[in-house]
């Protein structure tokens, strides 16, 4: 939302520029980075940097944070991150403190299960079905064959199950935390377990199921998907994969990793999300306004890293080659320190010859690149003249899930000067994205045009269109008319309504599209996450080279992820003290 903030940036460029430090990428991490090194408190013998710059490709901040304003509706849409939990003190306490003049936060609704569906195997059925027959002491029956022992469990009350199985069979678990865990009812369970705690289980965990082909592995080494048909069978893991909502939570990734992201969030029992009043990437906007307020700032839009090099025999020891995008050429930034703050595809695409990357001489660094999984995800959105879902279900906020390619729909807020309203109608993610990227890319391609409304006319959808943003923001996302069709033909069989009206306007983005390579990430089973970790923020001893963002956190998907790293890294590295308006036992992980 950059309407007020585009005279801090700058789209030239000056060559033979000297500057103390580079950082590449102006996401949350990169933002944060900048904020703190030109903010924050240093210890006594270190010496702050006096020059922080910041470079992005992009013509805009915010990585994968983007929040759009369709024609004639005063409620945000959130194209990235939508949210973030109440349990996250870096996210809350930038929000609530430190910026708290400047941005609100306010409740991200679930609503109710019993206003929300589920279309499983062609089964349509409301999304508390299980709780209902288990207050009546039945089992709600689906269309999957699962176990016997797995019956009658919702996917977030069986994911439950299986942690808390795997944790209360291992010996040593049972001895140092078995205290913490705990049945609270037939069907469900209570963790509780804190990050700290969860970082000592993780690479301690054994899976101690005699028979299994899994028997006395680290859970570490396990993938999600081979713990998971090991505990529930393949047609359990189908299960889960389809109704959990995400296949990106049960692919398989790292098992140990996957437990308490799946009890902690997925489970969602006590959980509370936030978001921001105007758009969630407005915590984007916060810190690049508090960062730009400094002297020795500035952010370099439409300026991409090619590579970088020693400058020997200089005070400022490494020399990047930038790509201006408005004027195709080439120019040199000198500086002292670089933070790439970038996920994986991003590192990937640059120089990958140089001497840092060098594949023949930095084989640790290249396999602690490729050592997460890039998530594929998908987002449409659609503005509709009315809520239908409110009118017909009664449904106010939250999501219903699917097996068809859409996965997921979001029913999102109402303006009230006029009904027009925001629906997320398909959130999809890992194989299904390709089902639409097809559709996307269909020949002939015609796009889906925005139609008037009752309260909309042609010539203010025109004016609407005239703001450069938004003529910007449409020219990129708008959905083509096949990908409206079938997604409306998803979201009526979903909700067993064919007259679901059309909606007036349709935006989508593919994450999976470079530089990104992915909405989010996730461990590899194998790997030392805590050393990668570690590594990465400083991976050659030598060089003051630093790599950070949400890629290679413990916090894999969220905003807090990137945040943690980045203040992880500046506190190990340039020795900036701890914030004071953090609290000073808040736990950054690895």
């Amino acid at each position: 939302m950059n309407e007020k903030f585009d005279e801090l940036y700058h789209t030239d460029c000056e060559n033979d520029l000297k500057i103390d430090v580079a950082i590449i990428g102006a996401g949350v991490s990169g933002l944060y980075a900048g904020y703190r090194l030109l903010n924050g408190k240093f210890s006594d013998k270190a010496e702050p940097p006096k020059t922080v710059h910041i470079f992005e490709m992009s013509n805009r901040i915010g990585g994968r944070l983007e929040s759009v304003r369709l024609p004639k509706m005063d409620v945000v849409g959130e194209l990235g991150g939508m949210r973030y939990m109440t349990s996250q003190q870096i996210i809350n306490s930038l929000i609530e403190n430190v910026f708290a003049g400047e941005l609100k936060s306010i409740d991200f609704p679930m609503g109710e299960p019993n206003q929300h569906f589920m279309y499983l195997r062609q089964q349509q059925f409301p999304s508390d079905a299980w709780q209902k027959c288990q207050k009546s002491g039945t089992k709600f029956k689906t269309h999957y064959f699962l176990n016997e022992d797995d019956q009658g469990y919702s996917p977030d009350q069986l994911f439950d199950k299986i942690v808390y199985d795997v944790l209360t069979k291992d010996p040593w678990f049972v001895e140092k935390y078995g205290n913490c865990v705990s049945p609270v009812s037939p069907y469900d369970y209570e963790f509780k377990l804190n990050s700290q705690q969860w970082d000592d289980i993780k690479p301690n965990l054994s899976y101690c199921f005699e028979g299994s082909p899994y028997y006395k592995m680290k859970v570490n080494d396990i993938g999600f998907w081979n713990l998971i048909k090991d505990q529930a069978g393949q047609e359990g893991y189908q299960f889960l994969s389809d109704a959990g909502g995400y296949y990106s939570n049960t692919i398989n990734w790292n098992a140990a990793e996957a437990f308490p992201y799946m009890v902690g969030d997925f489970s969602k029992a006590g959980v509370e999300y936030k978001t921001i009043e105007g758009g969630y990437d407005r915590i984007a906007y916060a810190l690049a306004k508090a960062y730009c307020a400094k002297p020795g700032s500035q952010i370099w839009l439409g300026n991409r890293l090619e590579t970088f090099n020693v400058n020997e025999n200089s005070d400022y020891r490494y020399c990047l080659k930038i790509h201006n995008m408005q004027t195709s050429s080439e120019w040199y930034v000198k500086t002292k320190q670089i933070i790439l703050a970038l996920p994986r595809r991003s590192l990937e695409l640059l120089d990958q010859y140089n001497f840092f990357f060098n594949p023949d001489s930095a084989q640790k660094l290249q396999k602690s690149i490729d050592s997460i999984i890039m998530e594929h995800s998908y987002k449409l959105l659609m503005g509709f003249e009315k809520p239908w879902w409110l009118a017909d279900f009664g449904t106010t906020a939250g999501e219903s899930i699917t097996d068809l390619p859409m996965r997921q729909c979001y029913y999102f807020g109402v303006d009230p000067q006029n009904s027009h309203s925001l629906f997320l109608a398909t959130y999809n993610d890992m194989r299904t994205t390709s089902f639409w990227q097809v559709i996307e890319n269909a020949t002939p391609k015609k796009p889906f045009q925005p139609k008037p409304t009752k309260l909309i006319s042609t010539e203010q959808l025109q004016e609407f269109f005239k703001n450069e943003k938004h003529k910007d923001q449409f020219s990129k996302y708008q959905a083509s008319e096949v990908m409206v069709a079938e997604a409306m033909s998803q979201v009526r069989a979903l909700h067993s309504r064919a007259d679901i009206p059309e909606p007036y306007i349709a935006y989508y983005k593919d994450w999976s599209l470079d530089p990104f390579g992915g909405g989010y990430h996730a461990w590899k089973a194998g790997v030392n996450v805590q050393e990668v970790m570690k590594y990465m923020r400083k991976p050659v001893e030598s060089e003051s080279i630093h790599i950070c963002g949400e890629a290679y956190s413990d916090q894999q998907g969220w905003v807090e992820g990137a945040l943690c790293v980045a203040e992880k890294m500046l506190q190990e590295h340039f020795s900036i003290e701890w914030p004071d308006w953090l609290d000073p036992k808040y736990y950054l992980g690895w």
